[in-house]
Order: structure tokens, then sequence, then C-alpha cells
């Protein structure tokens, strides 16, 4: 299996896909400039106690206050504000945190009333991105997460992944990191650390525990609260750091600051393969170069098309996610009625399987699939399920059909789920119904060109539009394009772009600014 990583950056935000053999099977878009990723840490101030949650409401900056739970204060969460005091006494000399005292461990059964205060300061990471109508969700036991380790300030234990299976591994690993690791900070050792050498484990470290100092040294300098004293790394980045592996073949970007951001990160956590980070200069969309744009299209929406003409219906609620099995056109199979059903949802599983990955679906999703007679078609298609959610990263639970024929799944949520949508409004008629005659179309975008060229002045510009008309601009010996060079200069290109509507265009300067070049009459 093949895996490759494109990533598209635009000016408002950035698209990252993963493929696996040319098919998508996760994808991440955010706007540039979003804030409380998870893993960002703050200095902020309890808003409000809620005794009866035993929680309290943490103002970090967001519409909605962050909710922090008392028993995810931390165990050392006395520990972090004495050390805070201590770090805020003195705005010149930063107290070291090697000098730092371990205080008892934060009891179990205490109480929020207790420990916190109205006003009081605390430091704080986002755990949940705030998800429908609720907030960030916080803890107060901070954590910063590289390739191979995971530093937690303030820990006292070294931590091996389970999933390390070798018990000589395990030790070898247990006891190199108690030689290297700093004072007053615990480490949890990540399945990737295996087999690698103490030069490698130590240059991260070292890495992780100069953010923490950076962290630390942003409190004491900023009085303004709530701050943001540690930012998460960008977003191409931190899914590199999750998703990295040596099968990967390439990794492109159509973006130059994020190009070498992501070839330095490759670059200090593998050496070895910094050379399949490309950068992607081609004048189609990068999407659309990948074939992406046209799998976007077809896997997100209420209605998921998958093999044979059967489809998958998926419907999201507050509560959970609802997926709805359907054989649709699909022809009869030689096995009868009952094979035809277990094929059929042996294709869901797989579909549901990308699905979830994809639009980063979680909480509790329940399936109704098609109903089966035999008990092992059921244990065959339980199984089936088990297997196909093995790649999926985030943790998730999944119990065998129930009496009623329907399939519980339980997936870590984490971000809001991946919500794209599909549909298109007439970019012409803005859903009026009425468009001006499709023949005189390539009148109007001349029209357009002219004002670019003999009234704003721009000589240089790329004009994206559906396929279908770009072919139609294009084709022949003397071309619309080439007539419209003649008259306006070689500054006029043409770009083909599968994410817009049939009579829709778009117009980029050089730079790839977009130029809007709708007008009022337009509208009406």
């Amino acid at each position: 299996m093949t895996s490759e990583v494109v990533i598209d950056v635009k000016p408002k935000e950035i698209s990252i896909a993963l493929l696996e053999d040319k098919r998508l099977v996760e994808y991440q878009n955010e706007p540039r400039s979003a804030n409380f990723s998870v893993g960002n840490i703050y200095i902020a101030k309890v808003k409000k106690l809620m005794p009866g949650l035993n929680a309290c409401f943490v103002d970090v900056g967001y519409e909605r206050d962050a909710f922090l739970h008392y028993l995810d204060l931390g165990s050392q969460f006395n520990s972090y504000a004495k050390y805070l005091k201590q770090v805020q006494s003195d705005r010149k000399k930063l107290y070291p945190f090697a000098k730092a005292s371990r205080l008892p461990d934060l009891k179990k059964d205490g109480s929020v009333q207790t420990t916190l205060t109205v006003g009081q300061e605390v430091l704080v990471q986002v755990v949940k991105e705030p998800i429908s109508t609720k907030g960030p969700r916080l803890t107060g036991e901070l954590s910063f997460a590289g390739r191979f380790l995971v530093l937690m300030p303030f820990g006292d234990k070294v931590s091996v992944s389970t999933k390390i299976k070798s018990g000589e591994e395990r030790a070898r690993l247990k006891q190199l990191i108690h030689s290297i690791k700093p004072k007053n900070c615990g480490v949890i050792v990540r399945t990737v650390a295996e087999g690698k050498r103490v030069a490698e484990l130590d240059a991260e470290l070292k890495i992780l525990n100069k953010r923490w100092e950076d962290a630390i040294a942003k409190v004491q300098k900023t009085q303004s609260r709530p701050q943001l004293v540690y930012e998460e790394t960008g977003r191409a980045v931190a899914l590199l750091r999750d998703l990295f592996n040596p099968s990967y073949e390439n990794i492109f970007v159509n973006d130059e600051d994020v190009f070498k951001e992501v070839k330095d990160y490759v670059g200090l956590i593998a050496p070895e393969k910094v050379r399949i980070v490309k950068p992607y200069t081609g004048k189609v969309p990068i999407f659309d170069n990948f074939s992406i744009t046209k799998q976007i299209k077809s896997s997100f929406g209420k209605t998921v098309n998958y093999a044979h003409g059967a489809y998958l219906i998926i419907e999201h609620t507050e509560a959970m996610h609802v997926v709805d099995v359907n054989s649709g056109n699909r022809s009869k199979n030689e096995k009868g009625q009952e094979g035809t059903a277990l094929d059929t949802n042996l294709g869901a599983a797989d579909e549901l399987a990308r699905q979830l990955r994809l639009r980063d679906m979680g909480g509790i999703i329940v399936v109704d699939f098609i109903d089966m007679n035999l008990a092992e078609d059921r244990q065959m298609l339980y199984e089936r399920m088990c297997k196909a959610m093995q790649k999926d990263r985030a943790r998730h639970n999944i119990l065998p059909l129930s009496k009623f024929g329907l399939m519980q799944i339980t997936r870590q949520r984490v971000r809001p789920a991946m919500d794209v949508n599909v549909e298109e409004t007439c970019p012409t008629c803005n859903g009026s119904g009425k468009i001006k005659s499709s023949i005189l179309f390539t009148d109007q975008l001349e029209g357009k060109i002219d004002q670019l060229v003999n009234k704003i002045g721009v000589r240089k510009f790329y004009l994206h539009v559906h396929p279908y008309v770009a072919a139609y601009i294009n084709q022949g010996f003397i071309s619309l394009k080439r007539r419209w060079q003649k008259k306006y200069g070689l500054g006029v290109h043409i770009v083909p772009s599968q994410k817009l509507a049939f009579l829709q265009y778009e117009f980029y300067d050089s730079k790839g600014e977009f130029l809007d070049m709708k007008e009022e009459i337009e509208i009406k």
C-alpha cells in the first residue's frame, strides 16, 4: 500500500488530504486563523465555580467559557499552582524549573470549591476543541507531544506504549529515558520510538523541554489574561507528527512557506525521508491534479455511494451519528437474498470505516445494517468491521450486532466532525432559477477580462472555470483563448477547476489573490 499526503494552502484556509493507493482516507480543512487547537496551552482565569458538577468554567478568550472538571486538574495541580506563584513573583528573573518542588498529589475525592477560587490564574491545555454549542474542554495536566516522546512537567514516571510488546525493548527504553529526562518531568514513550537510538530520543526530549521553558517564560513576561503561552505546531506538521510513517512516498505542498516548515520537520524526525517532501508548482489546482476534489464531492454529503449501486445514508444529530445501509439497485446474488445482504453489508463496513476517518466522526455511531438470518454471517460482518477499523488512530469500541440488527460504535471525539457541503447553488442566478442565455457566457467572461485589463489595469491573471468550459475556450486552432490573448495580451491564462459549478468563474492575480469581479446586476 502506498501513502501520499497532499497539502493545499490557500490565503484563508489550509486543507490536508491523506491518500492510500490514490484513495482519499483522511481529510482536514480549517481556517488558517483557527484558534483553540488541541494542545494549545493558556494562562487563564477561573470565571465561575460549579459545585454541583464539581467543575469550573475558565475564560480562555473563546466566546463560550471553557469547561474544566476537578478530575481534569491533574494529580500535580498543587505543584503547578505553587510554581506559577514563584514564576509570577519575580518579573525580571525566571525561577528555575529544576528547583521547583513537587507537592503531594491532588486528592481524587476532593472538591473544586476547596481547590480553586474565582479569579485564580491557572495553566490549562485544550483537549477538545469547541463542538456545537459547547466551549473547549480543558485539562490542568500539561503535556508536550513529539514524534517519539511525550513530556509531562511535574510527572514522575516513565511509561512505555503497551503496543511495544518486547519486554527487553521496553526495559531498554525505560532505562534510557530515566538517564536523560529532565528533573521534575515524566515521559511517555510512543510506539514509534521502538528501536530508536539514544541520540534521536535525547534530541527530541531537549526540543520538548525547550517548549515548556519557553511557555513558562511567556507566563512570566505577559500580564494580560487570558494569554496563549504555547501554540501547537501548524496543522500540517501536527497531522504529520501523528500520521508519519516510513511508507510515505510523497508529501506535496503548494505553498513555499509551509513546504519549508514541513521539510524542516521531516528532516528533524526522519532525515533519510526528507526527499519525499516536494513542492507543487502546477497551474491546475493541487487537489484537482491528484483527483481529490472529485473524491471529496462524492464522499461527503448525506448519501454516499459505494460498490454495485449500494449506498449509505449518514445523518448527524446532537447525540449521535446514525447510518443506514441500503442495497440500492444491486443485482441479485447467486446465493439469494442472504448472500446479497452479506455482500452489501461487508462493502458497507469497509466504506463506513473509511467515512469515520474521513469525516472524523466521533461519539456514538449507530449503524442499521441489512438484516441477516445466519449467525455466522453476522459474526463475519462484526469481524470485518473490526479489521477495517484497525487503521483508525482514534480510540474506538465496536459492539456485535444487536438482536435488532444494529451495530453500535463509539469513537474518540476531539474536534467537530468534518462536514463538507457538496451541493452547489447556481452561481449565476443564486437559486432564483433564471439565468442569462448560456451561449452568451463567454461574451460575459470577455466583458470581465476587458474590464480587468483596460479599466483596472491588471495585465496578468488566471481565470478559473469549470473543466467543460475550459475545454470549450481552448478548442480549435485559433481558439477563444488565443483570440483573447491577441486582444488583451499574453497575461490571460485559463485554469480548469473541478470545484466550480458549470457557469461559475473566479479571477486570481499573478500572486494567487482572489479578484472579486461580480457585479450587482448579476445578483438581481
